[in-house]
């Protein structure tokens, strides 16, 4: 029983680390859902005040995942249709490659505020990389937490 649940948590983990870049899969909830299988497992030996601040810093990081964003793309200028251009240009990319899924972010808000919000092309191409600024915050603070979970449960 034990192996299955460190096979768990560790799937867990790679799937959280995944999902800290897919737009579908809720990167750290999963990688800390994979944290409790590893504790309940004969080999988990963590604290209960360390899985208490896993817990909070999940949700500081998702909270920050879901606000920084938009507020970076909204300081640099850009509207609604910058990150809502953004959120497609980056689920229609992931058919093309990691690199495909950057690009068709940078490309889907700055098409959308060329557009939508009918501002120039030095205004769009500023909010297109206050889009991509956040996205690559978010994400990075994502993937530094399930990592660093992942090492956790390996070491």
């Amino acid at each position: 029983m034990d192996i299955l649940l460190i096979t768990l948590a560790v799937l867990c983990m790679l799937i959280g680390a995944a999902g800290s870049i897919l737009p579908a899969i809720p990167g750290p909830p999963v990688a800390y859902l994979g944290l409790w299988l590893a504790q309940w497992s004969k080999y988990g030996d963590f604290s209960t005040p360390f899985l208490i601040w896993m817990g909070i810093i999940m949700l500081i990081v998702t909270i920050i995942d879901n606000v920084l964003p938009p507020y970076i793309t909204q300081k640099s200028g850009g509207s609604r249709y910058a990150t809502i251009g953004s959120i497609i240009g980056m689920i229609v990319g992931i058919f093309f490659t990691a690199i495909g899924m950057l690009f068709g972010m940078l490309l889907g808000a700055f098409i959308g505020e060329l557009l939508f919000a009918r501002k120039g092309a030095n205004s769009a191409l500023r909010a297109s990389i206050g889009a991509f600024t956040g996205f690559l915050l978010g994400t990075g603070a994502k993937l530094l937490y399930c990592f660093y979970l992942l090492y956790r449960i390996i070491f």
